[in-house]
């Protein structure tokens, strides 16, 4: 029986990755791809559209 093997893309740079143990950043390929993602969501370049769970702030206090 063959063993089916799932390959991904990397989400930042679209390198082919191997989803196994081998990957250990999977589904990026290496760490410096993970962190740079990390920086996009740390910066708020990505964002999850919706409505601020958190409330506002009045500028008056």
């Amino acid at each position: 029986m063959t063993e089916r093997v799932l390959k991904v893309n990397c989400p930042t740079c679209k390198e082919i990755v191997i989803w196994s143990e081998a990957s250990p950043y999977r589904p990026f390929c290496s760490r410096r791809c993970k962190l740079i993602d990390f920086g996009d969501w740390a910066s708020e370049r990505n964002t999850i559209p919706g409505e601020n769970m958190l409330p506002e702030e009045d500028e008056d206090e």
